[in-house]
């Protein structure tokens, strides 16, 4: 279980708070012990398909790890961890996935941010030489929310660590822009075993989360409308689907 977090600073001050769960995967030690609780590519109260990520292929591994071939990253031979919103009963948005991906050793050797926007683009930023609470910058090249302008520079800084013997993640990004910071962001909360016994108890505990997730998109760009903060027209996709 885990919580979201939006705060605007400019030009009129909106910030949201919703509680969420998602999905942490690895994905390599998947392919040899599969989880019957998972439901990949299948139907359950969550379930993950390979086709919401990457290319839309039906393996969404083999599409990172040919990705990081072209970019010259020959080190992330251990396990790659997909953090991610799942499906619910069928249906998923995911605004933003991260894929953490780790060399032989255990250490990180990049993190691709991959974005969803409500137009049904997807864009991806490589983050190299990655590491756990280090901050990461990237251009902003691709179109998010109609009341930012596409442009500046994102701030990442990713944190794992454990609380009360339970691990922990929080994968903050902020926007900043050429007056300074603009919107800060996290994605945080504790991890469990996935079983059928949890992803039942996610379930009930928020039945709504997908349709929840897209609904609450529309209503708070509702709020910024009427808050008055300036719209800005889609541009262009970026020619490329990748931003290092």
């Amino acid at each position: 279980m885990g919580r979201v977090r939006h705060t605007r600073l400019r030009p009129a001050r909106h910030h949201f708070s919703y509680a969420s769960y998602f999905l942490m995967l690895p994905l390599r030690r998947l392919r040899e012990q599969p989880c019957a609780a998972l439901h990949r590519n299948g139907f359950g109260w969550l379930s993950f398909h390979d086709a919401d990520h990457g290319d839309g292929g039906p393996d969404c591994l083999h599409w990172l790890d040919a990705l990081l071939a072209r970019e010259g990253i020959d080190d992330a031979t251990g396990e790659v961890w997909l953090h991610c919103l799942p499906r619910v009963l069928g249906y998923a948005f995911k605004p933003v996935s991260f894929w953490y991906c780790e060399r032989a050793d255990g250490a990180l050797a990049a993190i691709v941010v991959e974005v969803n926007n409500t137009f049904g683009e997807r864009h991806c930023y490589l983050l190299q030489g990655a590491q756990l609470g280090r901050e990461l910058r990237a251009h902003k090249v691709f179109h998010v929310s109609p009341f930012c302008r596409v442009g500046g520079h994102y701030r990442f800084r990713f944190m794992h660590a454990w609380q009360a013997g339970r691990a922990r993640t929080v994968a903050r990004i902020d926007h900043h822009d050429e007056a300074g910071a603009l919107l800060e962001t996290s994605v945080s909360g504790e991890l469990q075993p996935l079983s059928e016994r949890s992803a039942r108890a996610a379930f009930l505990a928020m039945p709504w989360l997908s349709a929840a997730v897209m609904a609450r998109i529309h209503w708070q760009a509702l709020r910024l409308w009427l808050k008055r903060v300036p719209f800005f027209r889609k541009p262009a996709e970026p020619p490329r689907f990748l931003t290092r």
